[in-house]
């Protein structure tokens, strides 16, 4: 599909942006999803933290655009799922986490 925009006026141009950024915003959001669902509570994740330091933690929330990872040091941080890297199984992992028997 070719579109000449010099043929275009002023309310067709603003008509084609507003087109535009709606589907590039769904795009996003797909992505975003499709991220989502790879993830699952009590996953082991690490990322790139603000000041370029690696963080690691587990997955305690789905929010509507991002994921709550709380770390070991115990901080939450709100993340887009796409930076989330997915550490080995669990039992690879060393963390303060204890399991607690069920009474």
């Amino acid at each position: 599909m070719t579109i000449d925009i010099d043929k275009l006026d002023e309310a067709q141009l603003q008509d084609l942006n507003r087109r535009i950024v709606e589907r590039l915003r769904f795009l996003q959001q797909m992505r975003a999803h499709n991220a989502m669902l790879k993830l699952s509570i009590g996953d082991c994740v690490t990322f790139t933290g603000n000041d370029g330091q690696e963080v690691r933690g587990r997955v305690v929330r789905y929010n509507r655009k991002t994921v709550t990872v709380l770390t070991d040091s115990g901080e939450q941080w709100r993340v887009s799922p796409g930076i989330l890297c997915k550490m080995g199984s669990e039992k690879e992992i060393v963390s303060n986490v204890i399991t607690l028997p069920r009474p």
